[in-house]
């Protein structure tokens, strides 16, 4: 099969879709990797590096999309990507369609199969494409949310750890899944005061285990809700509904009644946010104020972190696109169950249910829409 691999496009976004190693190992399995010049560059990957691994370097985007019939990214295609697409080309990336209808349409509209990351599941139920993602933003959520509450970045002025003979800081984590565990790890390391809340005893019992009476862990009811967020310093939204859009749990009113200078860290906001205020921003322009309360909603927060997180994501996804070039895209999805549940979009079709409902468009199982 021959791969391709875009340089990303979108605002500070530095990762790559495949590093070198990645691209050995597919060439020994007897495929051809052409990848885009300067695609690695942000990491410290040169063009020499993937040359050595065996792939071709190519001059433009417009090379990869032509010629490949694999395209392996980092995030959802950009509106020029989306147009690049053609009929029966296989995307593997991270696409989260439910709050993006413009994307899906541009996609359903290309007749491409798209198989999305963040929907790829595993025996225990997990996300194994999102988790090394959610493990990197959910410890960058607190060192983000740190800087934000210093002073000149628009915040209370609080140091989180504190020092002795004053209190140290109030973090809120909501949701106990691999970003919430990650960022309760993190506030946790830098001595705040630190709660989370979640829906599930069980998940609560297992974070109590891990990280004993230091954490607070406490069952998500709407008054806990409230009743937390208006005392913290920072709050982490770490709620993911996979493949639909994150339910809106803290209301603008909840907002209002916090103390000014508080700041909340969205990491859900890929999947449209957890806080009514949400809206995206970028590395670029990380922040906004409202209702007093600092925002922090960037989209693709581990690119900030993109060496880390490139190498981390390539050893997640490197088994599943060698199960896609070496089998083929039909048999390799109706051969594992998990990867079939990747499946969103098959040549016009959707092919998530959950993403459907979001967006209140058909919906096709994905088996049918391969026997189609």
């Amino acid at each position: 099969m021959l791969i391709g691999v875009p340089k990303e496009i979108k605002n500070h976004e530095y990762r790559v879709g495949m590093v070198p190693g990645s691209v050995r190992e597919l060439i020994r399995n007897g495929h051809q990797i052409i990848v885009q010049t300067q695609a690695g560059a942000g990491i410290g990957i040169s063009d020499q590096d993937y040359q050595a691994a065996g792939a071709k370097i190519v001059d433009s985007a417009e090379e990869i999309f032509n010629q490949a019939e694999l395209i392996v990214k980092v995030k959802e295609p950009q509106l020029e990507e989306c147009k690049r697409l053609r009929k029966g080309q296989l995307l593997f990336t991270y696409l989260h369609l439910a709050p993006d209808p413009v994307q899906t349409e541009l996609l359903l509209a290309s007749g491409c199969i798209a198989i999305a990351y963040e929907t790829v599941t595993d025996e225990q139920g997990g996300l194994p494409l999102l988790s090394p993602m959610s493990e990197v933003a959910g410890r960058m959520s607190i060192q983000a949310g740190a800087h934000c509450l210093e002073k000149a970045q628009g915040g209370r002025g609080v140091l989180l750890g504190g020092v002795p003979g004053v209190a140290p800081g109030n973090v809120v984590v909501i949701g106990g899944g691999v970003v919430g565990t990650n960022a309760v790890r993190m506030a946790m390391g830098m001595e705040a005061n630190v709660t989370v809340l979640d829906r599930s005893l069980k998940r609560l019992k297992e974070l109590d285990f891990q990280f004993g009476a230091q954490l607070n862990s406490i069952y998500a009811t709407h008054d806990a809700l409230e009743e937390y967020v208006l005392a913290a310093d920072l709050v982490v939204g770490a709620v993911l509904v996979p493949g639909a859009a994150a339910p809106k749990l803290v209301t603008r009113d909840m907002l209002r009644r916090m103390r000014p200078g508080s700041v909340v860290v969205d990491v859900a906001i890929d999947q449209g946010g957890c806080f009514e205020t949400s809206r995206p921003t970028t590395h670029a322009n990380p922040t906004y104020v409202e209702e007093g309360i600092v925002h922090y909603c960037v989209t693709n927060m581990p690119g900030a972190v993109a060496r880390t997180a490139t190498f981390a994501l390539n050893n997640a996804t490197l088994p599943f696109i060698l199960a896609l070039a070496n089998k083929g895209y039909q048999h390799a999805l109706r051969e594992d169950k998990h990867l079939l549940d990747g499946l969103n979009v098959h040549k016009g079709k959707l092919t998530h249910s959950a993403v459907a409902s979001a967006l209140q468009l058909e919906y096709v199982p994905a088996l049918e829409a391969l026997a189609d």
